[in-house]
């Protein structure tokens, strides 16, 4: 899933496991519940890259 672009937020939380289905996603996401690199990420399709962290309340995944 990972290519040279990165991967989309919404895929990402899927497959770390923190969340379980894209209407998840969008739902955590419109309510700001999601930060990456410490900044609030509203955005489900935006491009998440290596080394790049998110966090949904006291979980959280890094993409390698």
């Amino acid at each position: 899933m990972l290519d040279r672009d990165g991967i989309r937020l919404g895929q990402f939380l899927k497959l770390a496991g923190l969340i379980e289905s894209g209407a998840d996603a969008k739902g955590v996401l419109a309510g700001g519940s999601v930060t990456v690199n410490d900044a609030p990420e509203p955005r489900r399709g935006r491009q998440r890259r290596r080394g790049d962290a998110a966090r949904l309340g006291e979980q959280a995944a890094r993409v390698a």
